[in-house]
């Protein structure tokens, strides 16, 4: 879309106007005027754009044909940008010359151009009357659907039996929390037909009810006269004066109303100044369903959540049953072949879960022979097919989007479908692209500002979480099938991202190429040889098993790749050579490298000044250059050094840049860096480091960290692998911010209460001797939620996880997990006292089916 492009060029142009311009002082400080303009201008488009779109969606080719126009306009824009900024960079190491003075011309005449097209989209907009974006009556006919289904007779549920007995308990519950239930989850799960099945249930043991729809686009008073004409408020009294007679009838009737499709909080905040709280004496309840979890949390609190899950396989398939036999009094399968059953199944199982894709799928079936070719044919082509069926549904939820959230929407669409993706790695890609800035005198970091973006993604139930980390914030999270879909079609339509399938035969698709990924092997080698012009192309992703992935990349110069992604496949070690025209992406932020691969970046990475993350995985050999350092805008380095010490990026020397030399409040992730480059003066001049790892940790390190004054204090991640027993005591009980432990050794290491940070939430033990001794000191952790012992060798068969006589065992440990023991037979909790918020026990790995007592059974299950 347009406003993604423009969003992007607004950002930028902060950036060169707020960071470097003003460094610039007299030299070019003339040019801020045309920055000032672009970023006014852009955003004055984005607004027209955001309204437009309404009146495209509802068939008008002539805003579809001008947002192309402005399209086109802000990509340009955008290519000009990134092309100005790293020569302004360049000109900052030099003293005024006529070389600076040339390209700043050359850039105030494109801004003259960049105009002139302004202009002209102005022209034409007013010359073919494209000017009013209010009215959309797709849009009215939709929200009446919506109302109408709403009162319509059908309340049949089918595989949400248990959530609607859950749901009908918790609302007659006379001590129900506010009153409210919140029912939320992704479009299409059948929100609004289970709260209309739990409503008409219940609502004849209550004095009086009422049932609307809300929409994306409420009015307060709409919603007000219909819950008042349908609770019995008379017309009179609706005339004199609607809010308060209908407050004060609520305040004495034992009503139940359902609310359905509340996007946002303010309508809520207009609307609860009338309703009166449901949680008095008169015993009053609200069902309110949502998209959004955000909304359910705020109007009836925590307590009030009950979040729908897409159907198991079989409830899939009644589903689709009941809908394919809808009109036949024969319903059932028996007269159909065994061969067309099996269709049927791998229908419903492509439909992901999802009551509203098997719904629509089972629609477009009724329309076609009952034969396997028929059904064949839509079986093939049915990804398309579904997701135009539901894209109305789906698509209001991106829509309803912030429009700086709709690109970090559209990254989903980078990945495989169904892959388990980091929050590290999107987060950290969103700002290299800019789509996350921090505003001048903003405080806050930009992660923690993309952070709260996807935590948005995942409350409006457009993302799903996959795992939290030991604090509770998301750790990795995926899409559904049905949402990546359309977010691969936005993502094409609006030129945001594309397969090499999208572009290939097209030179023009090609060369407007920003985004790209493959992921087979025989298209990413066909379109790379094919030679592509990759002039734009901002975004790389390669998931591989060719190790000549890179040979094909020393093909291209790739000057504004913003982010490099490669995920190699293969399960043996692959030795690949990275070209020095590495070097040559200059504007390259995002670097991750991933898999059995084995090799050298090249020297020429001295160049890349702009990098920001770089992330190895640990099963690649890959060497870095002393030249990393070069980047003084580095936040995050993931790396081992497997033994090349000699020739190590983290080498001190004053012939080359070091670690020493970043700026100060840039660097939060260093993994790992060897012991024999550790120094004192690291934990004070990098002040903002949230997480370390140390690799071979000797004594001098442990007592560095032990006599660290004063401690470091954003450091909240510390990782220590010891290649040999240390002789000095560890003490971290001076590092109150440190929440996360990770301590891997080969050998024995003696831990007493003061190795362990005060406030430590989650303890990795890897290769440890484990004894009583160990355990004791554990057990007296007061913050302690999750423990983790990882081939662990046990010098004492069984584990006792009592607390000593009168004493307290694991006093907030939620989750203790045990990975290939070494030696242990049995683990036992013989009282009701320790570990008392404990919520599961997991052994995975080789554990030679370890005893458990009861307590512990039932936890492991």
């Amino acid at each position: 879309m347009a406003e993604i492009l423009l969003t992007s060029v607004i950002n930028k142009s902060v950036e060169i106007a707020g960071n470097l311009l003003i460094q610039e002082g007299k030299r070019l400080y003339w040019l801020k005027e045309d920055i000032d303009w672009l970023q006014r201008e852009m955003r004055h488009i984005r607004s027209y754009v955001d309204n437009a779109k309404a009146k495209e969606a509802g068939g008008d080719s002539r805003v579809k044909n001008l947002l192309k126009d402005i399209q086109e306009l802000a990509g340009d824009v955008e290519d000009l940008l990134d092309d100005f900024l790293p020569k302004i960079q360049r000109s900052n190491k030099f003293n005024y010359c006529l070389k600076t003075s040339s390209f700043a011309d050359e850039f105030a005449m494109e801004i003259e151009k960049i105009k002139r097209r302004v202009v002209d989209i102005d022209r034409i907009r007013k010359t073919y009357n494209i000017i009013d974006t209010d009215n959309n009556n797709d849009d009215c006919v939709l929200l009446d659907r919506r109302r109408l289904f709403l009162h319509a007779d059908e309340t049949e549920i089918i595989g949400l039996d248990d959530d609607f007995n859950m749901l009908q308990a918790k609302l007659l519950n006379q001590d129900l929390h506010y009153g409210v239930v919140s029912i939320v989850g992704m479009p299409g799960l059948g929100k609004t037909t289970l709260a209309k099945k739990l409503y008409r249930l219940i609502r004849d043991q209550f004095e009086c009810s009422g049932l609307v729809y809300v929409s994306q686009q409420p009015r307060a008073g709409e919603i007000l006269l219909d819950i008042a004409k349908q609770i019995g408020l008379t017309e009179q009294k609706i005339k004199e004066n609607l809010e308060d007679n209908l407050r004060s009838l609520l305040k004495i009737k034992r009503y139940v109303i359902l609310l359905d499709d509340i996007w946002d909080v303010e309508i809520w905040d207009d609307l609860k100044l009338v309703l009166p709280e449901c949680d008095s004496k008169v015993g009053s309840r609200m069902i309110i369903t949502s998209r959004n979890s955000n909304v359910g949390r705020y109007i009836g609190g925590e307590s009030s959540l009950h979040a729908l899950q897409p159907l198991e396989s079989e409830k899939s398939f009644e589903l689709f049953t009941k809908k394919i036999f809808n009109f036949d009094d024969n319903n059932s399968w028996a007269n159909a072949s065994p061969d067309l059953v099996n269709i049927g199944r791998n229908i419903a199982g492509r439909c992901g879960g999802i009551p509203l894709a098997i719904v629509v799928t089972a629609g477009m079936l009724r329309a076609r022979e009952r034969t396997e070719h028929a059904w064949n044919r839509v079986l093939e082509s049915m990804g398309h097919k579904v997701q135009d069926g539901c894209a109305k549904v789906l698509a209001l939820s991106y829509n309803d989007l912030p429009i700086a959230s709709r690109p970090c929407f559209l990254y989903f669409s980078l990945y495989p479908e169904d892959h388990e993706i980091r929050a590290f790695d999107l987060i950290n890609m969103w700002i290299a692209e800019k789509f996350i800035v921090v505003n001048s005198g903003n405080r806050r970091e930009a992660e923690d500002l993309a952070e709260d973006v996807l935590n948005d993604l995942v409350s409006r139930n457009l993302i799903q979480l996959a795992k939290r980390t030991y604090n509770g914030r998301i750790s990795s999270c995926r899409i559904h099938d049905l949402l990546h879909s359309l977010c691969v079609d936005l993502a094409k339509e609006s030129n945001f991202f594309h397969t090499a399938h999208d572009v290939f035969g097209d030179p023009g698709n090609v060369a407007r190429l920003r985004r790209i990924t493959f992921y087979s092997d025989n298209v990413m080698i066909e379109f790379f040889g094919s030679n592509p012009k990759l002039e734009k192309l901002r975004v790389l992703f390669c998931f591989t098993k060719d190790p000549s992935i890179f040979s094909h990349m020393a093909c291209f110069d790739f000057k504004l790749l913003h982010t490099l992604v490669v995920v190699m496949s293969q399960s043996f070690q692959a030795y690949v050579t990275i070209p020095s025209k590495f070097g040559n992406m200059t504007c390259l932020r995002y670097l991750k490298l991933e898999g059995n691969i084995c090799g050298k970046l090249p020297n020429s990475i001295v160049k890349l000044t702009r990098l920001e993350t770089i992330d190895i995985d640990r099963r690649s050999l890959i060497q870095l250059p002393s030249g990393v350092w070069e980047s003084k805008h580095l936040r995050h380095l993931c790396y081992r050094d497997y033994g090349q010490a000699c020739n190590s990026c983290f080498s001190i020397s004053s012939f080359y840049p070091n670690i020493y030399s970043l700026h100060p409040n840039n660097l939060q992730t260093l993994m790992w860096i060897p012991d024999k480059f550790f120094e004192p003066r690291l934990l004070h001049r990098l002040i903002n480091l949230r997480k370390l790892g140390i690799l071979g940790v000797s004594n001098s390190t442990v007592k560095i960290l032990s006599t660290c004054r004063p401690v470091p204090k954003a450091l909240k991640v510390l990782k220590l692998r010891f290649f040999s027993d240390p002789s000095e005591q560890i003490n971290l009980s001076s590092y109150p911010k440190i929440v996360k432990l990770h301590l891997n050794v080969d050998r024995t290491i003696a831990l007493n209460s003061e190795a362990f940070p005060p406030n430590i939430i989650k303890l990795t033990l890897v290769c440890f001797m484990v004894d009583s001794c160990l355990l004791a000191v554990l057990k007296t952790l007061p913050k302690l939620r999750k423990l983790k012992m990882v081939i662990c060798k046990y010098n004492e068969e069984k584990m006792a996880l009592s607390g000593e006589a009168n004493g307290y065992s694991f006093p907030q440990l939620e989750v203790l997990h045990i990975h290939s023991p070494n030696g242990l037979s049995e683990v036992t909790c013989t009282d009701d006292v320790s570990m008392p918020k404990l919520k599961k026990l997991l052994l995975t790995g080789f554990h030679c089916g370890i005893s458990l007592s009861e307590r512990l059974k039932k936890l492991s299950k």
